[in-house]
């Protein structure tokens, strides 16, 4: 079967690899989408320390149920449209032992620390599969990086009653903005990139700030009375977005992480104590943060072509990486249509 592979830094091709084969408890799916994420993208730049090339990349997916393995649940059919949740977990470390398998210690992510979804076909584990008939494959591609903006606000408890920053309008932070404003918050969404803030107003975001051309310490004081805000949503992970979520978070605000910052962060941690913050990291997303991004795209509220910026076929994988890291602001979402 087709596989997309990144062979080394810069190199992609279209590699021929066997069909997996079913098993019990096991399911077959027919690819049908598969997303291009940031992480695909730090692979094929040699950016990224966790993945040991060859790889075939892609945990963002749309498929269709292709067979069943014996003992797999009935409610699993062929023909239903499904996606996956790409990560796995040992069930006995402290996160899996505290009911927390997403940060898992020995997570391996489909596409990251194992082979992923860029295929034909690809067999998981029947409790690693969501079925959904209302969804499309297509749409289907977009669930797990939504979800794990959804998780992000899970781990901040966001209220109706708060002031919500999300700093990185990407499809990380676009997913923390939704979740965010259908929780009642009053959503500041903060991006370098215009077109992106005017996206993230259309999905809930009631402020928008640009941090090149605006000042973005001026601007929150001015939203929310001096106080800053209630919450801060880091999803770009750079030493300069990392600091600024300190500084404009509010006295005993919260403060999750989720972007990785590949350089040393300096902080001035005297607010951390003055300002008695809580501050989390969020990492992949829970089965109900894959469930809630599924009732909210059933809406049909959510403008999921403005998502999406091109499709590609497999053949032309390596084309759309390079076209994403030659100007990766002009991207979203890249999808590949098997």
């Amino acid at each position: 079967m087709r596989a997309v592979q990144i062979k080394e830094a810069g190199k992609v091709i279209l590699a021929d690899v066997e069909m997996p084969q079913l098993k019990p408890g096991y399911v077959l799916l027919k690819v049908e989408y598969v997303g291009f994420c940031g992480s695909d993208l730090n692979t094929y730049r040699g950016f990224n320390p966790l993945v040991k090339l060859p790889v075939i990349p892609g945990h963002e997916i749309g498929a269709r149920i292709e067979a069943v393995g014996e003992g797999v649940p009935e409610f699993l059919k062929p023909g239903m449209a499904a996606t996956v949740n790409p990560y796995s977990n040992c069930g006995h470390c402290s996160a899996c032992r505290n009911s927390r398998p997403n940060a898992c210690r020995d997570n391996e992510t489909l596409g990251v620390q194992r082979n992923g979804a860029m295929c034909d076909y690809i067999c998981m584990p029947w409790e690693k599969v969501i079925p959904d008939d209302s969804i499309s494959t297509r749409d289907f591609a977009l669930v797990e990086p939504m979800s794990v903006g959804f998780h992000a606000v899970n781990r901040a408890q966001v209220t109706d009653l708060d002031y919500v920053m999300v700093i990185g309008c990407g499809m990380i932070g676009v997913g923390a903005i939704v979740r965010a404003s259908l929780r009642g918050a009053k959503v500041i969404a903060v991006d370098v990139d215009n077109n992106k803030l005017e996206l993230a107003k259309t999905l809930g975001a009631k402020y928008t700030i640009n941090s090149m051309t605006e000042n973005m310490e001026q601007r929150i004081k001015e939203i929310t009375g001096g106080e800053g805000v209630d919450v801060t949503i880091e999803a770009v992970g750079r030493p300069q977005t990392y600091v600024a979520a300190v500084m404009n978070t509010a006295f005993t605000g919260r403060i999750v992480y989720i972007g990785y910052s590949k350089q040393p962060v300096e902080f001035d941690t005297q607010y951390f104590v003055k300002k008695e913050l809580d501050i989390r990291g969020s990492r992949n997303a829970m089965p109900t943060d894959f469930a809630a991004v599924i009732e909210y795209l059933k809406r049909g509220t959510c403008p999921v072509d403005k998502l999406i910026t091109a499709i590609y076929a497999p053949e032309q994988a390596g084309e759309a990486l390079q076209t994403w890291a030659s100007a990766p602001g002009n991207v979203f979402r890249i999808l590949v249509k098997f």
